[in-house]
């Protein structure tokens, strides 16, 4: 990553104005100083996701998502830092420094752009084959699966000849050598038969990563050939396991899933159909990096799989590997059609949809597919089922959310809630699976409760000197970073008291860009936008802003007692001097005039 000064950062970012930024991306309505709007991170219903333009940050208040104006496009575009820095300086106007990079590094940069060059050169070449007659049978067989021109060139179709060595003659006729050609993965060098095309004599379908830059092909024979599908080998540029055919398109979607696919022409489908959510993996099963990819952008996944035994059985595979990383998972029933394609072609969009919005819980799903195995006209069978069924069950580590499945499967199964709930706490029993420890003496759960109240309380002050900035002069005799007892919080809190303390002015946004982790950046973020509960008077808010001050100063006080040194006497000196202002704080009247 291109290193940029604390000052340049902070002028491509005041040169943004967030609220200009966002509602490029989000509909925004403006509420008192503040703009409210639909959450882009996650389904809402209501708006509860802000953004303040005194603060230059974003924050909801449904799923803690916050930051300022660099964070909201690595999280929204699955920017890294210095790319959310070159479209925001882009967008200002601003020439960023050029990037320093070392000979190796150069070396490679120059290859991957080199073969990303190759790569689109192949891509163009073989959509203009496909309008011209040498690609008539690849027109018309996508004509015959009912694509239109328009689609067609939305997703770069084309057609590479019947001839082994088209390409291979077209690219060294526009100066690429041998080793970068073979390098792409287009071409095959022999030292008999010399350069000879991957591809030939195939309907193409340019594969693309997130940012749309050809990294590959997939490819469909004309005829009886075999193999009938054939991808491109993996390159310094392309990953099967770490890309998604379609991504770069779905993940601009509005709707709020995206729909999993396993073939190409099922993608092109759903999107001719209107449905521009859909993705697929690249002939290979659905991996951890696949999973790790769909995650920055979505929180659900509906797996529109096909309806054969070999669909089902990759469903299955892909729904504990999407859990794994946190997507929520359903399963769209496109029976008795095999595929999207097949079943939008038969019945139509509006149908399509309608089984989207029946789409079946992947627990329930997976329950479904169990029972198949057992012989559950059989009461031997049927028990067996029930303990699976069971078993399962226990893999939910939250209460509630098992309590709730269990309730669902006990409803859809006919099996008493009480008789399976039983079991289930039989099974956990003999596995030693759930525990339900009772309190401990050590009073280890009240001080997690005392601890998670404390951070609470900590993010008040914080949230409360950003509102009302002119608190900080009256309150800090009696606070200092070294009082906020997270590290994040410290931190946060040292870098806004230099800014009163130098006099700047109040500039949260700037401090949400000294944190390098995206997760540091949303926590940061929340500690700037704690709900301030509202009190009808100013002897209310007066009481209320003591109350927060003493439980800070008094927990400050208390950490360090248990872990400072008894033998280090300045620590010890500074302590009773704590206790001594502590005491002084709890008989002050601190005026918010």
């Amino acid at each position: 990553m291109p290193y940029y000064s604390d000052e340049l950062v902070e002028e491509v970012r005041s040169r943004n104005d967030i609220v200009d930024v966002i509602g490029g991306y989000v509909r925004l309505q403006r509420k008192g100083s503040t703009y409210f709007g639909l959450c882009p991170f996650h389904n809402e219903k209501t708006g509860s996701f802000s953004v303040s333009p005194n603060k230059q940050m974003y924050y909801c208040f449904g799923c803690g998502a916050g930051g300022n104006v660099f964070t909201f496009l690595m999280q929204y575009e699955n920017f890294t830092f210095g790319e959310a820095m070159e479209s925001l300086a882009e967008r200002a106007g601003i020439t960023l420094p050029k990037r320093e990079m070392s000979a190796s590094q150069r070396r490679e940069a120059d290859r991957r752009a080199r073969l990303l060059e190759v790569n689109k050169e192949a891509a163009k070449y073989y959509y203009l084959l496909l309008r011209s007659p040498r690609g008539e049978k690849a027109y018309r067989y996508f004509k015959n699966r009912a694509l239109s021109d328009e689609t067609i060139k939305k997703f770069g179709l084309g057609y590479s000849d019947q001839y082994s060595d088209d390409l291979y003659r077209y690219l060294r006729n526009k100066g690429y050598e041998d080793e970068l050609l073979k390098d792409s993965g287009l071409v095959t060098i022999d030292e008999k038969r010399g350069g000879y095309d991957k591809f030939w004599n195939r309907a193409m379908f340019p594969i693309m990563d997130v940012n749309s830059r050809v990294i590959g092909f997939g490819g469909r024979v004309m005829g009886d050939g075999e193999p009938k599908y054939l991808n491109s080998p993996e390159t310094r540029i392309f990953d099967k396991s770490r890309n998604l055919y379609g991504l770069n398109l779905a993940r601009t979607t509005k709707r709020q899933q995206l729909l999993l696919c396993e073939g190409y022409m099922d993608v092109i489908a759903l999107h001719q159909a209107g449905f521009d959510n859909a993705a697929a993996s690249l002939g290979t099963s659905l991996t951890s990096g696949h999973a790790n990819l769909l995650k920055r952008y979505t929180k659900e996944v509906y797996l529109t799989y096909d309806s054969d035994g070999a669909g089902i059985r990759a469903a299955l595979r892909a729904i504990p590997i999407l859990k794994e990383v946190g997507i929520a998972t359903k399963v769209v029933n496109m029976a008795p059609y095999k595929d999207p394609d097949e079943f939008i072609k038969a019945l139509g969009a509006e149908e399509y949809q309608k089984r989207i919005d029946a789409a079946e819980n992947s627990f329930l799903f997976e329950i479904r597919m169990l029972e198949r195995d057992y012989d559950t006209g059989d009461p031997e069978g049927k028990t067996a089922f029930y303990h699976e069924i069971a078993r399962r069950l226990l893999n939910f580590p939250e209460e509630l959310e098992r309590e709730n499945y269990l309730e669902a499967v006990a409803d859809k199964y006919r099996i008493g809630f009480d008789h399976l709930r039983k079991l289930v706490g039989s099974l956990a029993a003999q596995d030693g699976l759930i525990r339900h420890p009772a309190p401990l003496k050590s009073g280890i759960h009240e001080n997690k409760k005392k601890e998670d109240g404390m951070k609470t309380s900590q993010k008040l002050l914080l949230t409360w000197l950003i509102e009302e900035p002119r608190l900080y002069e009256k309150i800090r005799a009696w606070i200092s970073a070294d009082d906020f007892t997270e590290e994040l919080y410290r931190k946060a809190a040292a870098l806004l008291f230099e800014q009163f303390e130098a006099g700047q002015g109040v500039n949260p946004a700037k401090i949400v860009s000294y944190f390098e982790d995206e997760e540091e950046q949303k926590e940061a973020a929340g500690l700037f936008n704690a709900a301030i509960r509202e009190v009808e008077t100013k002897d209310d808010r007066e009481k209320a802003l003591k109350e927060t001050l003493v439980r800070v100063k008094r927990n400050s006080i208390e950490r360090r007692s248990r872990e400072d040194d008894p033998a280090d006497m300045d620590a010890m000196m500074r302590l009773i001097e704590d206790r001594r202002a502590l005491e002084q704080l709890e008989k002050l009247h601190i005026s918010i005039d």
